[in-house]
């Protein structure tokens, strides 16, 4: 606040003097923000990182605001005519890109990530405007077509088998990581340098410019990876999205069991030979038993006949005790059955007569 005061009580007559060092002022204070939430070792969903998450995106905010009504980027105009002083301003969208991407929010991450991307489009676009960098500008969700390297880098639910040329693009996508990893890590090694003369105010004009164009290089490194994450990121998230919504569908009625069908060419086949299995039962177990149990033929109501069986064993043990008690009574016609019987058993083998055995 003390540096605000300060600027503000030395404004010269000029507007567009007086402009300049309040939109320097704002544009160093959210990106020395910006540094401090990036390398802090707070929780990033924490109330403190947050609050100073949003304090940075609003100067950032209110920096592009102005630089967009100074008109200090042109498409008609190459990169060596913007003043060196203005070529940090490059850095807004991209620096509010990385701050959107810390807040936190998750139900509306799908939206944050969709604003993310839109603000490091804008970056990339602009440099590659300027012709600061080489390198393929990723489409924008907005186009009719699916991104290749969004469909190629989608998370599948279903394992494929990818093709040849998914393989490629691939290897491809591989190749390039690496080569940016590697340029990323060269550019920091020459910003390290450069940055001292810069912080302590030892810096010409040539070296002021080597630093701001090494950073705005290095962020295009930084963007191109942040929206292919963005875009696999979108892809899960619009698919949960999706699952959300059939979950919350209400549950089909249950429907009453079908009736049993037969399966057969024609009626005519079914006629002749019939389904093809046994028919299909027309009672149950207990339909079948109080059925029966009513007609008394169930095998707990036969208990009488065992006791009929038995009468007649008895009858005929009865018999046998009457004709033994005769023969020792000396019964003259039960003596000379008896005699008889002896003899024809002694002049006839056992089985006689018995056609049925063949005997």
């Amino acid at each position: 606040m003390a540096e605000c005061e300060t600027s503000d009580s030395e404004r010269p007559n000029s507007h567009l003097d007086a402009e300049a060092p309040k939109l320097s002022d704002l544009f160093d204070r959210g990106w020395k923000m910006f540094d401090e939430v990036d390398n802090t070792n707070d929780p990033l969903a924490s109330n403190g990182v947050q609050v100073r998450v949003k304090r940075a995106i609003s100067m950032l905010e209110e920096t592009s605001r102005m630089a967009a009504q100074l008109d200090l980027f042109s498409p008609n105009e190459e990169f060596e005519e913007i003043a060196t002083a203005d070529l940090k301003y490059l850095l807004c969208p991209a620096l509010l890109g990385a701050l959107t991407m810390k807040v936190t929010g998750r139900d509306k991450r799908l939206e944050i990530v969709q604003t993310a991307r839109a603000y490091f489009l804008d970056f990339l676009k602009r440099c590659q405007d300027y012709n600061i960098s080489q390198f393929h500008l990723p489409q924008s969700t907005t186009d009719s077509t699916v991104p290749e390297e969004a469909a190629e880098n989608a998370p599948s639910t279903c394992m494929a088998i990818p093709s040849t040329s998914n393989l490629v693009a691939m290897a491809a996508q591989r190749q390039a990581k690496i080569e940016r990893y590697s340029q990323k890590k060269e550019l920091e090694a020459r910003l390290s340098d450069v940055r001292r003369s810069v912080e302590n105010g030892q810096a010409d004009d040539e070296t002021s410019r080597d630093f701001y164009l090494l950073n705005v290089r290095k962020w295009v490194i930084l963007c191109l990876d942040e929206v292919q994450s963005i875009d696999q990121e979108m892809e899960i998230l619009k698919s949960m999205e999706q699952m959300q919504l059939g979950a919350a569908q209400p549950a089909r009625p249950s429907r009453p069991p079908m009736k049993p069908f037969i399966l057969t060419k024609d009626a005519m086949q079914a006629q002749v030979f019939g389904a093809g299995y046994p028919s299909l039962p027309t009672m149950t177990v207990d339909d079948w038993y109080d059925q029966h149990k009513k007609h008394g033929v169930m095998p707990d109501q036969g208990v009488p006949r065992r006791v009929a069986v038995e009468e007649d064993t008895d009858a005929k043990e009865r018999e046998e005790e009457e004709k033994e008690k005769r023969a020792e009574n000396d019964d003259e016609d039960s003596l000379m059955k008896a005699r008889k019987w002896d003899d024809w058993k002694d002049d006839h083998r056992r089985g006689y007569g018995n056609r049925q055995n063949m005997g």
